[in-house]
C-alpha cells in the first residue's frame, strides 16, 4: 500500500521535519527542498505550535538564494519565535544579493523590536553601510558596538575599519584599529588596504612591513597598488617574494585582481606573467574569470588580437566574457567585427544589457548608423533588455559622431529618464567635431547645473569657438572658469618602457632626461614638417594679447610650442629614444586626444616606421604607416 504525502508528513514528529529541511539545506536541494515547503503548507503543519519549522525554513530559502522567498518565510515566523540568528540569516542573504538597503531596514525593524545584537548583527549592518557609501548610520553603527560591549569582538572590529575605509574615513578606522586588544591577520589587512587606497602605496608600504604577519590578501593589496600607480618594477619584486619567497599560491581572486591594475595601469608586462602563471597552474580548464579577467586585461593593454586569441582558447564562456571581448573590439574600432560575433553569441549564452552597451558603442566608434539604430529600436522587442540611460548614451553618440545632431537631440528630448552628464556630454563632444557651437552653448547651461567644476565641456565650447573665429568668446569662457577657481584637468601621458612607466604632462620639464626628451622633440617636429606636418593651432587657445603684427606673430609662436610639449608627444620622443627602432610604442592618456596630435601621430608612424598604440579617455588610436584604425572618426 502506497501512502500519499500528505499521511508520510503527518506522520513525522516536527523535529524530523525539521531535519528533512535542514538536510536539504546542507545539500542545497533546492527543488527537494521547495516541494517540501509546498506539502507543509497544504497539510497545514506549519501552523503547528511550537514547530520552528517556519525557521528552518527561514534557514534554506536563505542559503539557497532566494531572498524574496526567504523574507515572505521569515514575516511568517511568531514574533516570539524569533531569534537573533534568524535576523541576522536575513540580514546576510539580503546583503549577499545586493539589497543592502533592505538589509539596513532589517536591522532597523530588529533594534526596534528590541532583539539582542551580537556581532554578526553588527557585521551585517557594517556591510551594508559600506556598500552603499552611509557613514552616518555606519558612526551610529559603531556606537551602538561600543555600548552593547562588542568592542572586544576582532571579527566587529575588523567590519567597522573596512566601513569606515571604504567610506573614505581613514581616521576612524585608524582610531578602531588603535583601540583593538587583539588585532587578526584581517585586522592588519583591512588598515594596509585604506592606508594604500586614501595614503598611497609609499605609507601602505610601511604598514606592510610592520605586518607580524601576512595573508594573500595583505601580498594581493600591496602589489596591485604598486601596480595601479606605475611602480611595475616593485610590484613584480613583491610578487616574486610572494611565489617563490613565501611559497603562496595565487588563486582566481588574486589573479584576477592582478590583471584589473594592470589593465587600468596599462601594464601589460606584469599581466602576460599573470597570464603565463594561470596557464601553467589552471592547465587548458583555466577558471572562466581568470579567463575573462585575461581578455579584459589584453583589450585595455592595447593587444585587441591577443584578447581575441585567448577568448578564442577558452573553453568556458559566460556572457561576462562575451561582454569582455565585445567591449575591447568596439574600444579598438572594430566594429563590424563585434557585429559578427554577436549573432554567435546568441546561440550559447543570453545577451544582457551591458552586452548592448558594447554592441551600440562598437556603432558609434565604427560609425555604423543603421545597425546602432536597429539595436536600439529593438532592444526590448527582439532581446528582452528594457532601456538603460547608459543605451541612450550610447545611441546618442552613434548619431551624433555621424552629425545627426538633430536626431540626437531629438531622442533626449524623448527619455524616459533625464539626461545625465555622459549624455549630455556625447551631445555637445559631436558638437566640437561638427562645429555646433549653439547647440553647445544650450548644452553647457545644462551640464554646469548637473557639474559644475568639470572643465572639459567648457574647453571643447571653447575650442568650437576658436575654430569658427570667435577667439574673443573663447578666451571668455575660459577667463570665467579662472576667475571661479576651476582648473582644466591636466593632460598625462604614460609609456612604458622596460619595466617602468613613465609619465609626462603638457611642457613637462621634470623627467631625468628632459634635454635629451626635448632635443628629440626638435628632431621629431622637423621631421614630421618635412612630411606635411602643419600645427594646428586651433587646438590650443590662450588668453588674447593686443593686435599688432608682432603680437599676433608672438602669439601663434608660443601656440605652436605649446602644441609640440603636448603629454602624448613627449612620452612618444622618450619611446622613439629608448626603445629599438621598428618596436611598437604603447601610450595611455587621462583625456581626449586632440586632433592635432592625432594628425602628428599619424606622421610619427610613417616617418620612424613605428606602430603607436595611444589609449585615450574614450577609444584606443592604432597608429600605423600615416593612418589611424579609427579612419580619423572618433
Amino acid at each position: 500500500m502506497r501512502w500519499s504525502a500528505h499521511t508520510a508528513l503527518t506522520s513525522l514528529s516536527t523535529r524530523h521535519l525539521r531535519s528533512l529541511i535542514r538536510e536539504c539545506t546542507r545539500r542545497s536541494s533546492i527543488d527537494v527542498g521547495k516541494k517540501l515547503h509546498a506539502a507543509i503548507i497544504t497539510t497545514g503543519l506549519a501552523a503547528l505550535a511550537d514547530s520552528f519549522i517556519y525557521n528552518a525554513l527561514l534557514h534554506f530559502h536563505a542559503a539557497c538564494g532566494s531572498p524574496v522567498h526567504a523574507r515572505k518565510v521569515f514575516d511568517e515566523i511568531p514574533k516570539s519565535h524569533k531569534d537573533t540568528v534568524d535576523w541576522t540569516i536575513l540580514m546576510g542573504c539580503l546583503a549577499r544579493h545586493g539589497m543592502h538597503r533592505n538589509g539596513l531596514d532589517v536591522f532597523v525593524e530588529m533594534r526596534r523590536e528590541g532583539v539582542r545584537v551580537d556581532d554578526i548583527a553588527v557585521v551585517c549592518l557594517f556591510g551594508g553601510c559600506a556598500r552603499l557609501g552611509e557613514v552616518e548610520i555606519g558612526v551610529q553603527g559603531h556606537g551602538l558596538m561600543l555600548k552593547v560591549g562588542l568592542s572586544s569582538s576582532v571579527k566587529a572590529c575588523n567590519a567597522a575599519m573596512d566601513m569606515y575605509v571604504k567610506c573614505g574615513e581613514l581616521g576612524m578606522a585608524r582610531r578602531v584599529f588603535e583601540e583593538m586588544g587583539e588585532r587578526s591577520v584581517v585586522s592588519w589587512t583591512v588598515i594596509l588596504d585604506g592606508v594604500v587606497r586614501w595614503e598611497g602605496v609609499g605609507s601602505g608600504r610601511v604598514v606592510f612591513d610592520a605586518m607580524p604577519e601576512r595573508n594573500e590578501v595583505a601580498w594581493t593589496v600591496m602589489i596591485v597598488g604598486y601596480v595601479s600607480v606605475g611602480l611595475v618594477r616593485e610590484g613584480f619584486a613583491l610578487l616574486k617574494e610572494m611565489v617563490f619567497g613565501c611559497a603562496l599560491g595565487l588563486n582566481y581572486v588574486t589573479l584576477c585582481s592582478f590583471l584589473s591594475a594592470c589593465a587600468q595601469s596599462g601594464d601589460v608586462v606584469m599581466g602576460s606573467w599573470v597570464h603565463v602563471y594561470a596557464c601553467k597552474t589552471m592547465g587548458s580548464e583555466m577558471d572562466v574569470m581568470v579567463g575573462t579577467a585575461l581578455v579584459d586585461m589584453y583589450a585595455k593593454c592595447g593587444r585587441v588580437d591577443t584578447a581575441l586569441k585567448v577568448f578564442q582558447q577558452m573553453k568556458y564562456r559566460n556572457v561576462v566574457t562575451w561582454n569582455a571581448v565585445l567591449s575591447g573590439l568596439a574600444m579598438h574600432g572594430r566594429g563590424r567585427v563585434v557585429l559578427k560575433m554577436f549573432p554567435q553569441m546568441l546561440k550559447v549564452a543570453k545577451p544582457d544589457d551591458l552586452t548592448f552597451t558594447a554592441l551600440l558603442s562598437a556603432c558609434s566608434h565604427s560609425g555604423l548608423v543603421e545597425q546602432g539604430r536597429h539595436y536600439f529600436q529593438n532592444l526590448e522587442a527582439l532581446y528582452g533588455v528594457t532601456p538603460t540611460i547608459e543605451h541612450y548614451a550610447c545611441m546618442v553618440d552613434v548619431l551624433g559622431r555621424a552629425g545627426h545632431l538633430e536626431e540626437a537631440e531629438t531622442l533626449i528630448k524623448t527619455m524616459p529618464m533625464p539626461p545625465n552628464e555622459v549624455v549630455l556630454g556625447s551631445l555637445i563632444g559631436s558638437c566640437s567635431v561638427h562645429g555646433k557651437p549653439q547647440l553647445g552653448e544650450r548644452l553647457l547651461q545644462d551640464l554646469v547645473q548637473i557639474d559644475p567644476q568639470n572643465t572639459e565641456y567648457h574647453v571643447l565650447l571653447s575650442n568650437m569657438y576658436a575654430l569658427g573665429g570667435k577667439k574673443d568668446k573663447a578666451n571668455l569662457l575660459r577667463q570665467g572658469l579662472k576667475n571661479r577657481g576651476i582648473r582644466k584637468m591636466p593632460g598625462m601621458s604614460s609609456v612604458y618602457v622596460g619595466d617602468q612607466v613613465h609619465q609626462f604632462s603638457a611642457g613637462d620639464k621634470s623627467h631625468g632626461q628632459t634635454a635629451e626628451i626635448y632635443m628629440k622633440l626638435n628632431e621629431m617636429i622637423q621631421r614630421l614638417k618635412v612630411a606635411g606636418y602643419v600645427p594646428n593651432t586651433a587646438c590650443q587657445v590662450f588668453s588674447g594679447s593686443d593686435n599688432t603684427d608682432e603680437s599676433i606673430a608672438d602669439d601663434l609662436e608660443e601656440l605652436e610650442q605649446a602644441l609640440f610639449s603636448h603629454s602624448e608627444k613627449l612620452a612618444v620622443c622618450y619611446g622613439l629614444m629608448s626603445t629599438r627602432a621598428g618596436s611598437p610604442l604603447h601610450i595611455f592618456k587621462n583625456l581626449r586626444i586632440c586632433q592635432d596630435c592625432h594628425s602628428a601621430m599619424k606622421l610619427v608612424s610613417l616617418v620612424y616606421d613605428r606602430e603607436i598604440v595611444i589609449r585615450d579617455r574614450n577609444r584606443f588610436h592604432c597608429f600605423k604607416q600615416g593612418s589611424c584604425s579609427c579612419s580619423d572618426y572618433w
